[in-house]
C-alpha cells in the first residue's frame, strides 16, 4: 500500500474530509497535533490504532496539496 492510499474520502465519514484508512481521524487532526509539538511517538501512544505510516501519509498528503499551482489574477 502506498502512503497516499492510506488517505480515504467518504461522505459518510467526517463529512468527506480526508481521513486515515476510513477511520474517524482526519488528516488535519494529525497535522494539528504535529504542529502543536506532539511527536510521532506521542501520537501513536495516544491513538494506538494508528501506525507510523499513517502519520507519514498525512504529511505526504499535505505536501501533495501544497504542490498544486495556484493562479492569482493580476489586478
Amino acid at each position: 500500500m502506498s502512503l497516499l492510499e492510506r488517505i480515504t474520502f467518504n461522505p459518510k465519514v467526517m463529512g468527506g474530509r480526508p481521513c486515515i484508512r476510513g477511520m474517524r481521524i482526519r488528516v488535519s487532526d494529525i497535522l494539528d497535533m504535529l504542529a502543536g509539538g506532539a511527536t510521532q511517538e506521542q501520537i501513536l501512544a495516544d491513538y494506538p490504532y494508528l501506525e507510523a505510516d499513517d502519520i507519514r501519509a498525512s504529511l505526504a498528503y499535505a505536501a501533495a496539496q501544497l504542490g498544486h499551482t495556484v493562479v492569482v489574477a493580476a489586478e
